[in-house]
């Protein structure tokens, strides 16, 4: 090809002349074609190293005139055809025509003439116009890589590097080619050819690391091998540019899009050595997106350009170094120091730009007000009326401002200007609350378009002064504060205070405000007025495979806040998820969406929902939600190799069981919602907003950390997660407001028990070292007064009991001292046993099992599939008794004690058949058992000395704790010693005493190990061969409607906190009244 002549002083030196005239030489490059020897593997080496061109065009043809010792290459070639035609056009066209010419200067201004002449006719009529952006050496390079490489003409080179190769032990020195698809490296040393070509999509992982093996390499890893550089002149630009690369290859891939080059992108001052017009698209695009992600602007923001300089920030009395952004709708700046001071100033809200008077304290200062009465000061600045060109020319274009603003030394002031366009439609008529035009859909008049769904629905109850509304009103003058010190609005100066704020929590009254502002939903809005109301009335109405999914998801949407269980709730609802799909119909709607944007809709109005979601799903968790979910995957996989750097004995375990890729999806989409009780996950998604998605991958390792432990030890994913879901649910079955109340109570025990009968010190039960949970500590005495009074229901006898069980089973450190944290839990538990009885029921077994387990130091694995086998009549009515006396003073205490005696018949009678699987049940004499209706009589008769029938301990039973009433509360240790007298009573006995094939390995077997302590406390003599399961125990129960609908109804703790209150009330009349008493008979 004819290139522009290059001056070359040494014409012979690695090149052999083949062809000659007296204007022209034509040369090929020693090495190539045949006979190269020595010479020629010197030479292709050189050629390598030094990125020659000749490598890739051997052939070149030289101009010369006279005697002169100065040579102009015109043309090179890659083939002996290419260059012989160039030759002989030049023979044909130029050679007579010169031989006219008598002065060789003007021989060789002709010729160079003519080439550039060609060059430019070639260029005019078949090159594109952009490609003469590029310098010529890069143009040679791309050629070259084409050539070497076999790619298309379509392939664009981005840039290339010299590197090292290693293949094996051995470095190859060579030139790395990073093109839009490829990445492409060739070596040539002593006649060892290395060429190398790997595809984007293929690249699985990029690593930049430095060992002794591979000092400051970057690895290239790929589904089948792994590939290493090194000798990088700039690694980091190097890497930058390959992440970039890969990074557009995989959108590529996942969006059936082929690349585009920005053609917006303003030309070059002046060119850049060796940089493409590619390469300086691909550095924009970083630069931009790095620019909108840190102040979260929409995505068709473009950088103009940044400048250093600094912020006179008010609050701090200081000027903050940092550096000024400037893009087409917004001035930014963020200080060098990290959350230091950040802030925003949209076109839109800017009335004044103003150059003042430099001095030596305040160089080039530049001043900025805005609407809302904010000024800011930047000074220091660089090219100050260069800047001020460039602000004044896109206030211009700014919608909302008027033309012609010009701002010099003396700026214009814009208040006096309409701050809406004159084009927008007229205001609709106003209409009463709640009411809707004909064929509307949506309106700002409807309630949830002027307020959040908590407002509305808190609006007609009564405040109360309790333990929120205090917190709330504490935190909403710690903002106001803020606002006053910092400003308020898009403008508002962002430091690390701000920061603080959120992580306390936002008000629930600010919550909306601040996450529109924060999330940079706030600025779409602003400037898309009317744009939900009129997507609304497009989408609604409209039957898609999307609608059709939304409708189904409604009323799964936080169906136990009353918010949604009303049509006013659903229908807003309905129309932000509606008018989304609408909006963008590449992602429609997905699963999750639904949690999310009800939350929203909580504290926000629907339009304010709407331009959160779309902020949430197309800037700050992109490809979350859509079908394939990209975006939690990818993120997923980052999430696993954060826990393989931060926990790798977990990981590796974690790996084993396949957990991590289940648990960490739902997270992410939910953003905790589905999966963390509602306040703790509100308080999440308040620092999502502000601080982005590293707050999820923060909480989501701290889960993991903290329960490392326990899920090392787990055997089976099952296990793991059950694990996982207890650790972030926390089973918790009271509010916040009922938790303090609690906590008041609790603390109230923890006093008392340092100044009456207290068994240990002051001391020894406050640390205030410990975190403020843990700080205070009761023992088993207060536990089970607080457990009495708190309890959903009573257990007659059997109250002290079951609460000191459940006081050994908190008490974890063994010291017979319990904190708060552990009294809710264990309280929060017991709580939610009544809400199912398969709960109960196992929880009762079980905790029998787990003491006879501890008393005889036997240790045992607990798995998700447990077996309990009552092998005892007298435990079993023992059971039944525990149950019945939780009924009394219940207005259906007969139904549920003739539910009782049913089931306890029915079960006795499977009982005894169960006897004929046993070694020895034939040799029993049979018990006839009446039917079940006679047992709902109770018994007088004695039934001790001959064993009685099983009906007559039934009865006999029943009607003991009909009888029965509560004693009064004992002491601690009497506690213990009437827990360890009932516990005796059981035992374990080894499977293999039983010759019965249904119990399985992991059977827990519960018996008697000595009749006699039963004979003595019960009078009944036991049928060692009786026996029933647990599953037989759950499903007679199951029968009893009564039953059921008992232990399925919710119980209210706050009335038992109330009496709790009065109580403690009336105990502190009594105290005082003692202590005045006591003072007058010591007088």
């Amino acid at each position: 090809m004819w290139i522009t002549p290059e001056e070359v002083l040494l014409a012979n030196a690695l090149w052999v002349s083949e062809r000659a005239n007296p204007f022209f030489i034509l040369q090929r490059r020693k090495g190539h074609g045949r006979g190269g020897g020595i010479t020629g593997l010197l030479v292709g080496t050189l050629d390598v190293v030094l990125d020659s061109s000749a490598r890739v065009a051997p052939y070149r043809i030289l101009h010369q005139t006279g005697e002169s010792q100065i040579f102009w290459n015109i043309a090179c070639g890659s083939s002996r055809k290419e260059i012989t035609e160039h030759w002989e056009w030049l023979e044909t066209n130029l050679l007579q025509t010169l031989s006219i010419f008598d002065n060789d200067d003007d021989i060789t201004t002709f010729v160079k003439g003519k080439i550039q002449g060609i060059i430019a006719e070639e260029n005019k009529s078949g090159k594109p116009q952009e490609e003469d952006e590029d310098p010529g050496k890069f143009r040679e390079a791309e050629l070259k890589m084409r050539k070497l490489f076999g790619m298309p003409e379509e392939e664009k080179l981005v840039n290339y590097y010299p590197c090292s190769y290693w293949k094996g032990r051995v470095p190859r020195q060579g030139w790395i080619y990073l093109s839009v698809n490829h990445l492409c490296f060739y070596s040539f040393l002593l006649g060892k050819e290395v060429s190398l070509v790997v595809q984007w999509t293929d690249v699985t992982q990029l690593d930049k690391n430095a060992t002794l093996v591979f000092p400051e390499s970057i690895r290239v890893s790929t589904r089948d091998t792994e590939h290493f550089f090194s000798m990088f002149l700039n690694i980091n630009e190097t890497f930058k540019l390959m992440e970039q690369l890969a990074n557009i290859a995989m959108r590529q891939l996942l969006d059936n899009e082929s690349f585009s080059a920005d053609r917006s992108l303003p030309k070059p001052c002046k060119t850049l050595k060796n940089v493409s017009a590619l390469k300086r698209d691909l550095d924009a695009r970083a630069k931009n997106e790095r620019y909108r992600a840190l102040f979260r602007l929409t995505q068709d923001e473009r950088l103009d350009g940044h400048t250093d300089c600094t912020l006179w920030t008010p609050f701090a009395k200081m000027h903050v170094v940092g550096q000024m952004f400037v893009s087409n709708n917004y001035i930014c700046f963020a200080s060098r120091e990290e959350d230091l001071c950040q802030l925003i100033i949209p076109l839109r809200e800017v009335t004044i730009v103003e150059k003042a008077d430099s001095s030596s304290v305040l160089p080039s200062p530049l001043s900025i007000s805005t609407k809302n009465k904010m000024t800011f000061l930047f000074a220091n600045l660089k090219d100050r009326d260069f800047l001020v060109q460039r602000i004044s020319d896109f206030l211009q274009r700014t919608p909302d401002r008027p033309c012609g603003l010009i701002t010099q030394s003396v700026s214009q002031n814009l208040s006096e200007y309409p701050s809406t366009p004159p084009s927008l439609p007229p205001s609709p008529p106003v209409l009463g609350l709640g009411e809707m035009p004909q064929n509307q859909h949506y309106s700002p008049n409807l309630p949830t378009a002027k307020k959040g769904l908590l407002q509305i629905y808190q609006q007609d109850v009564p405040e109360e002064l309790g333990p929120k509304v205090t917190r709330e009103k504490m935190k909403e003058e710690s903002w106001n504060i803020h606002f006053f010190e910092f400003g308020r609005g898009v403008c508002m100066y962002r430091t690390s205070k701000s920061r603080e704020l959120v992580l306390n929590g936002i008000p629930e009254s600010l919550r909306g405000e601040l996450w529109l502002l924060f999330s940079g939903a706030q600025n779409e809005m602003a400037t898309h007025p009317g744009y939900y109301g009129s997507l609304v009335e497009q989408a609604m109405g409209k039957c898609t495979l999307a609608t059709e999914e939304i409708e189904r998801d409604l009323h799964r949407s936080m169906p136990e806040h009353h918010a949604f269980q009303n049509e006013m709730g659903i229908a807003a609802l309905r129309r932000v998820l509606t008018a989304y799909a609408y909006r963008n119909p590449s992602i429609g709607y997905c699963q999750a969406m639904n949690i999310v944007t009800s939350v929203l809709l909580l504290y926000c109005t629907e339009e304010e929902a709407f331009w959160l979601l779309v902020a949430l799903c197309e800037r700050m968790l992109p490809d979350y939600y859509n079908t394939r979910v990209v975006g939690a995957l990818v993120d997923q996989g980052v999430f696993e190799e954060l826990t393989r750097e931060c926990l790798p004995l977990l990981y590796e375990h974690m790996q084993d069981l396949g957990v991590i890729s289940t648990i960490s999806l739902s997270w992410f989409l939910t953003l905790f919602l589905s999966v963390m009780p509602f306040d703790s996950a509100v308080l999440l998604v308040d620092c999502f907003f502000y601080e982005g998605i590293k707050v999820i991958f923060q909480v989501a390792l701290a889960v993991l950390h903290a329960n490392m432990d326990q899920l090392l030890s787990c055997s089976d994913e099952g296990e793991a997660m059950t694990i996982l879901g207890r650790a972030i649910m926390t089973e918790s079955a009271f509010s916040i407001e009922e938790l303090e109340e609690l906590y008041v109570l609790f603390k109230a025990k923890h006093i008392m028990s340092c100044y009456w009968g207290a068994s240990s010190t002051a001391a020894e039960r406050h640390d205030p070292s410990l975190p403020y949970l843990e700080q205070y500590r009761i023992d088993s005495g207060q536990f089970t007064q607080l457990f009495s009074a708190l309890a959903p229901w009573s257990c007659g006898l059997h109250t002290n009991t079951l609460s000191s069980r459940l006081f050994r089973l908190l008490d974890q450190n063994k010291d017979s001292l319990i904190n708060f944290k552990e009294f809710v839990t264990g309280l929060s538990e017991w709580m939610h046993l009544h809400h199912s009885l398969i709960k109960l029921l196992s929880s009762i077994l079980v905790l029998q099992c787990f003491f006879n387990l501890l008393e005889q130091n036997i240790s045992i694995k607990t798995t998700t599939h447990f077996c309990v086998v009552i092998q005892l009549q007298e435990q079993f009515i023992e059971m039944c008794k525990t149950l019945y006396n939780m009924f009394s003073e219940d207005p259906m205490e007969q139904e549920l004690y003739h539910g009782i005696a049913t089931v306890a018949s029915l079960l006795l009678r499977i009982g005894e058949v169960g006897k004929k699987f046993t070694n020895n049940g034939s040799q029993k004499t049979e018990v006839q058992l009446p039917s079940a209706v006679d047992a709902l009589q109770p018994e007088r008769e004695d039934s001790s000395g001959e064993g009685g029938s099983g009906q007559s301990l039934v009865s006999k039973a029943l009607a003991e704790a009909q009888l029965e009433t509560p004693p009064a509360t004992a002491a601690g240790s009497d506690e213990e010693a009437k827990d360890d007298t009932s516990v005796s009573s059981y035992s374990v006995v080894s499977a293999g005493s039983l010759q019965c094939e249904d119990i399985a390995d992991d059977t827990v077997l519960i018996g008697c190990a000595s009749g006699d302590v039963v004979d003595r406390r019960r009078g009944s003599v036991p049928d060692a061969d009786w026996s029933i399961t647990f599953e037989q125990v759950l499903a007679s129960f199951l029968t009893e409607t009564s039953l059921v609908d008992y232990f399925e109804k919710k119980h209210d703790i706050q009335s038992k906190i109330t009496a709790c209150k009065s109580l403690r009330a009336v105990e502190r009349q009594t105290s005082t009244s003692s202590d005045h008493d006591f003072s007058l008979n010591t007088h």
